[in-house]
C-alpha cells in the first residue's frame, strides 16, 4: 500500500474511533411537531473569532489574538446538531526566534466539535462550545496528543 494511502486509512480509522470515544450529550431536546413544521431547525454552528457563525468551515482560527494557530484544510465527515467530526491540519507558528520571524508547521489532526449550547448573541441559534484535537502524526512542542479547547461565545 502506498504510504499516503496507508496514512489516510489510519487517520480515517482513528477519526471513527475518536468520534465513538467522546461521549455525546445525555439527552437530546425534543421539539413539538408544530414547532418543527413552522420553521426548519437552524444548524448548529461554530462561532469564529469575529463572532461569525460557520457551518463546515474550511479553516478555523484558534489563536484569535495573534493568528499563530489555525486549523486549515478541514474536511468534515459529519456535521450534526450535537457534534461535528473531521480531519484537518493544525498550522502552528513556532515563534522562533520570535513570532513575527517564526515558521508555521502543520500537523494532521482529527477534529471534533461538541457540547452545543444556546448562542447568547443569537438565542435562536445553537453553537458548539468545545473543540477536541487528536494529533495523528507529530505535534507541536509541549502539546499533548489530545487537546480540548473551550470555544468563545
Amino acid at each position: 500500500m502506498h504510504p499516503n494511502n496507508l496514512r489516510t486509512a489510519v487517520m480515517l480509522c482513528a477519526a471513527a474511533a475518536f468520534a465513538a470515544a467522546i461521549p455525546g450529550p445525555a439527552s437530546a431536546s425534543v421539539s413539538s411537531p408544530a414547532a418543527t413544521e413552522s420553521r426548519p431547525p437552524a444548524r448548529t454552528v461554530a462561532v469564529d473569532c469575529f463572532s461569525n457563525p460557520q457551518v463546515r468551515p474550511g479553516d478555523f482560527l484558534l489563536a484569535c489574538g495573534d493568528g499563530n494557530n489555525r486549523l486549515i484544510d478541514i474536511h468534515w465527515s459529519h456535521w450534526g446538531a450535537n457534534s461535528a467530526t473531521g480531519t484537518a491540519l493544525d498550522a502552528v507558528n513556532d515563534c522562533q526566534p520570535y513570532c513575527a520571524a517564526g515558521t508555521f508547521h502543520s500537523y494532521p489532526v482529527i477534529v471534533k466539535l461538541d457540547h452545543p449550547e444556546t448562542w447568547q448573541s443569537h438565542p435562536e441559534q445553537q453553537r458548539f462550545t468545545r473543540l477536541h484535537l487528536v494529533y495523528t502524526d507529530g505535534r507541536p512542542a509541549y502539546t499533548e496528543r489530545v487537546v480540548t479547547h473551550e470555544l468563545w461565545d
